[in-house]
């Protein structure tokens, strides 16, 4: 039987990507295929990202020989033995800024230290030759046992991603992205055309009526290439240049999109809004992990590790003696992959005309929403008599003197599905917690 959702990930492992990444590999076969991991940099640099993902795999087939050699009734992770993921790189900064954003948040390696406090559970670093053209050290080197579980590619992510969305029918493939845009904006600029048989964009990032994480307004992911976000967001517009960055000193990395295309992306929406209440709070985890972590569990042991990591740093942040907790941002997306039938899901009844601010001094990664109660001419013009046909006349409804960013026009402007409700915040972390370990 065919998945029901087959999925590519871009992803920047740091904690939270790591769970998300758990979670896609736990669901089984029919639920959901992980097509392809896509690595870019983000709270860390690129091959700390890079490390984290193989690491992961390193584990899992840890988990697995435990789990079979102490008769655990299931193994689990019924999409990690169905499927067999491809594993590419991006670059290493974002699209116009070499210096990264990085924040380190989660530690030097983006796992709270857990490579060195917990090195058996961590690959030799002859993996780094899967993903280069170097030679390994020593003669007739064996690919690393835990490889069985993916495909490394030496193509850059974004050829990748194009190449399986080439490959595969017209909207099957979901492109979920939880790190800064970058590959997916390359993806999309290389071949605007064969991007758009993605399925659906779903994106965790931004913060649309609640503060950021990173500045007063912005959450890092969008923070880090904002050019790549506004350029992606473009894709949903009827009028993607009416939304796309400026250009600053007369030139581009990217081109410009055709000024034709068939169709608009689809796009949802995992902001900080719906992303933070969706709690790991520290008392449940350590209660439901620390019997798994003492029966022998590498994985549980492994992610005990870097969450204590992140427990500690938010309670020294908080310095009130509250429970800390992890929010579940990365994560959500999965989810939704995982039960998108449920009605419970819920998005705003109408796609939003959401922009990217990429130049603003103080307001670099904003997202940018129209509050003013103002109705648009475009819609006014639906209820009298008028030739949509006509190029002039659906242009004499959609102009308003002074309205040169077109916040007024139906015709120009992002569509974006941002979603609002999940089905059940305080549900979230024990489904997670029962997908890894049952």
């Amino acid at each position: 039987m065919a998945p029901k959702q087959r999925i590519i990930l871009d992803t920047d492992p740091g904690v939270d990507d790591v769970l998300a990444l758990l979670l896609a590999l736990s669901a089984s076969p029919e639920e959901l295929e992980l097509a392809m991991i896509s690595v870019t940099y983000g709270n860390v640099p690129l091959q700390s990202c890079l490390r984290n993902v193989v690491a992961l795999f390193h584990v899992l087939e840890k988990e697995m020989k435990w789990r079979e050699e102490t008769g655990k009734s299931t193994r689990g992770f019924g999409a990690l033995n169905a499927y067999k993921p491809i594993v590419a790189v991006g670059p290493e900064h974002a699209l116009e800024d070499e210096i990264l954003a990085a924040d380190y948040f989660h530690g030097a390696d983006g796992l709270h230290g857990v490579h060195e406090k917990q090195p058996h559970l961590s690959p030799a670093d002859t993996w780094r030759s899967l993903f280069s053209d170097e030679e390994p050290q020593g003669a007739n080197v064996e690919p690393p046992s835990y490889s069985k579980f993916f495909t490394p590619s030496k193509q850059p992510a974004h050829k990748e991603i194009l190449r399986i969305l080439k490959e595969s029918p017209e909207n099957t493939v979901t492109v979920v992205a939880v790190g800064p845009l970058t590959n997916v904006a390359l993806a999309a600029a290389e071949d605007p055309e064969t991007f758009l048989r993605v399925k659906e964009l779903v994106v965790m990032g931004g913060a649309v009526n609640v503060e950021g994480n990173v500045t007063p307004v912005a959450e890092f992911n969008c923070y880090a290439d904002t050019v790549a976000a506004a350029r992606v967001y473009a894709l949903t517009s009827p009028h993607p240049p009416s939304t796309m960055p400026p250009v600053i000193h007369g030139k581009s990395v990217l081109p410009p999109y055709p000024a034709k295309l068939s169709k608009q992306l689809k796009l949802t929406l995992f902001p900080l809004d719906i992303t933070t209440p969706l709690e790991l709070r520290k008392n449940y985890f350590y209660e439901t992990i620390r019997p798994i972590t003492k029966s022998g569990s590498p994985l549980a042991l492994w992610i005990e590790t870097f969450m204590t990591g992140i427990f500690n740093k938010v309670e020294a942040m908080l310095g009130d003696g509250s429970e800390p907790n992890l929010s579940l941002h990365d994560p959500s997306c999965i989810w939704y992959m995982l039960t998108q039938d449920d009605p419970a899901w819920t998005p705003i009844p109408k796609p939003e005309d959401i922009r990217i601010e990429t130049s603003g001094q103080w307001t670099r990664g904003m997202h940018v929403v129209d509050r003013r109660q103002r109705a648009k001419p475009g819609e006014v013009s639906s209820k009298v008599e008028t030739h949509p046909s006509d190029p002039l006349d659906a242009t004499t409804f959609d102009e308003v003197p002074g309205d040169d960013m077109g916040w007024l026009s139906v015709n120009k402007g992002n569509r974006i599905n941002r979603m609002v409700k999940t089905p059940g915040d305080e549900k979230f972390a024990a489904i997670l917690m029962d997908r890894l370990f049952g």
